[in-house]
């Protein structure tokens, strides 16, 4: 078992308390997973895995009652989720997640992001045949074997499984599903009692890029610039 090569830079957030983006993201994810599956958890794998996450980033259950509650009415915003491609600095194939309900204001604020950071946004498929789509789990290690788990979860679509980083650098298990495989892996591991500290749907490089230190921190630069607009909801790359 290996370590997992990391896709998503954890240099978010400078001038936005983190905290609070994360809230802001979840709740979306929560709006959209409502008004297309319902209110209910156990009938709706989209909720779950965004109840999930919340607890993953210690989101108060009163705020995952009431984005729940918000997503309900009449007058709740429509969330919109839009993918954007491109290229930042020295050939870096960035593809950015966004969650909208101004698709207009969100375009052109993510085509100001590559131009100031030296970046260009592509088209709808420039970048993105470089990338998989997987279902990203990320489970606590303590009391698990991660060759007894690999042998258990393979039925189920596992892909890869390996060592990763959480959110304050601990070290977690990472399973890997293809995206088809996603929902059949978060009930495997539900039916384990297996709880996972995150849940997502990620894009996975297949191609990387080589960079220096100095490169990989002008690409971070456009990253961060791009993280800090309420509407980006994540941002991948292939920096190798």
């Amino acid at each position: 078992m290996g370590r997992i090569f990391e896709v998503r830079k954890a240099t978010m957030f400078a001038r936005w308390d983190k905290m609070a983006k994360q809230f802001s993201r979840i709740g979306k994810e929560i709006a959209i997973a409502v008004k297309a599956g319902g209110p209910d958890p156990a009938t709706n794998p989209a909720l779950r895995r965004s109840m999930q996450n919340a607890k993953g980033v210690n989101m108060p259950k009163d705020r995952v009652e009431a984005a729940i509650k918000r997503a309900l009415g009449k007058d709740t915003e429509n969330y919109e989720e839009i993918l954007y491609e491109g290229y930042g600095p020295h050939g870096v194939a960035l593809v950015v997640e966004t969650a909208t309900d101004n698709h207009v204001r969100t375009v052109a604020n993510v085509k100001a992001a590559f131009n100031k950071g030296g970046g260009t946004l592509g088209n709808n498929g420039s970048v993105s045949f470089q990338f998989k789509k997987m279902g990203v789990f990320k489970l606590k290690p303590e009391g698990l074997n991660p060759d007894d788990l690999e042998l258990e979860l393979i039925d189920f679509g596992l892909e890869e499984l390996g060592e990763g980083s959480g959110e304050n650098g601990e070290t977690v298990l990472v399973v890997r599903s293809a995206f088809t495989d996603f929902g059949n892996m978060q009930k495997a591991l539900e039916d384990k009692g297996i709880t996972p500290i995150s849940a997502e749907l990620e894009w996975i490089p297949t191609v990387t890029v080589p960079v220096t230190d100095e490169q990989a921190e002008e690409v971070s630069k456009l990253i961060e610039r791009l993280e800090q607009d309420d509407d980006v909801s994540k941002v991948f790359h292939n920096m190798g």
